[in-house]
């Protein structure tokens, strides 16, 4: 019944896309196997390439980049620019799903009020996006009480105006590629990285849940050789997760296993980014915006030589192959084998993994320049297969 009532659920609020194992979708990616990619495209400030990567018997990873104007007052209204999303989704794919298809609209709406780009909009996109899915949560809670621990990290970064804003909440990572070339050797890139991290693994993080939840001595808890949340959850912000957030979510009917049993009065878990702008400089070169999928087996350093040394037609595809390549070769398994398990079992090999490299073009990033509108959605396929006919739904594109 429940299996049902969430089948139901996923239809309603995000469209049902095909399954098949090699097809060009409706952005002009390609789906092969468990791999889409967009190999190249342009941007109004240069060009991008996308990938994912499945590993979960959903797709957990959701992914967009929205180019043009990123006002909701008309198509040539400003701020204009380049947003970019990456959505790593815990516990299931429903809160991954709900930002990729709102969060980027809150922001077009704060922007279109403000006349402009500001961290404030992004804080205020984070926060209505959070708004959003408790109360979808809220409503369904007697029905579909799962839903109440399904949580998703959320990365963006926008460029506009020659400003890179990077926001986050969780561990997702976003790289800069640098270019010194009056100090550093002729071809060297710099990996500059512009994302905070929220995962308890890190030591500042702990001691940042500490000093807020000094009535919970327990609120950092080494499980199996991992720091966690109450022993629960790594990250210490993310969108969704309510349970952790709502005290009158931590009861039935959700399930005895989620439910903790001491009160707390205040959010355990939080929703707000860290956020951080750059203006972007002649030797500013890309930007490379992935869930924590790739940085377990890569360095930030790596990933951008990877980047800066080969070709930009296909980088996305690249940087998931050698990350998977990686994951393979930790397990003695070649490549080739490693593409042969399927969803599902595949996760106890490697995470979902998202990738988008977006190259600036430093004349277009100082012009303004204006292109056409550009909209990408990476890899959302793979819904449940019994899933009903997709359902209006307000705001989602």
């Amino acid at each position: 019944m429940l299996s049902a009532l969430m089948n139901f659920l996923n239809a309603c609020l995000w469209p049902t896309r095909s399954d098949h194992h090699h097809h060009q979708d409706g952005d002009g990616g390609r789906q092969d196997g468990l791999l889409w990619y967009r190999d190249s495209g342009h941007h109004v400030f240069g060009d991008f390439s996308m990938a994912v990567v499945q590993a979960n018997n959903l797709l957990e990873d959701q992914s967009q980049l929205e180019s043009g104007s990123l006002s909701s007052s008309s198509s040539s209204a400003p701020p204009y620019g380049t947003f970019l999303g990456v959505y790593d989704g815990h516990g299931g794919p429903e809160t991954s799903r709900f930002i990729n298809h709102h969060l980027f609209l809150h922001l077009k709406r704060f922007a279109a009020e403000q006349e402009c780009m500001s961290a404030d909009v992004i804080k205020k996109a984070f926060q209505a996006t959070e708004e959003g899915f408790l109360s979808l949560v809220s409503n369904r809670f007697q029905t579909a009480p799962q839903l109440a621990t399904v949580g998703s990290c959320c990365l963006v970064c926008v460029i506009s105006d020659g400003t890179l804003y990077v926001a986050n909440a969780g561990d997702s990572r976003a790289v800069l590629g640098q270019l010194f070339k009056s100090t550093a050797a002729a071809g060297d890139v710099h990996a500059t990285q512009l994302s905070a991290e929220h995962n308890a693994s890190i030591e500042s993080v702990r001691r940042e849940l500490q000093a807020l939840h000094p009535d919970h001595p327990d609120i950092v808890l080494l499980k199996h050789n991992v720091w966690r949340v109450k022993g629960i959850i790594q990250v210490s912000r993310s969108i969704g997760d309510v349970y952790l957030k709502r005290s009158e979510f931590n009861r039935e009917p959700l399930y005895a296993k989620f439910r903790l049993r001491a009160p707390f009065s205040r959010p355990l878990l939080s929703a707000e980014p860290s956020i951080t702008v750059h203006t972007l400089q002649p030797h500013d070169l890309f930007i490379i915006c992935a869930s924590d999928g790739l940085w377990e087996h890569m360095s930030n350093q790596e990933a951008v030589e990877i980047v800066h040394t080969h070709p930009r037609n296909g980088i996305a595809k690249r940087l998931v192959k050698m990350a998977l390549k990686e994951a393979a070769k930790k397990r003695e398994m070649r490549y080739s084998d490693l593409k042969k398990i399927d969803r599902g079992v595949r996760r106890h090999f490697h995470d979902d993994i998202t990738v988008i490299v977006v190259f600036f073009d430093t004349s277009l990033v100082v012009s303004r320049a204006r292109g056409p509108a550009v909209s990408v959605r990476g890899a959302g396929v793979n819904l449940p297969h019994n899933s009903l006919a997709p359902c209006t739904t307000a705001g989602a594109s």
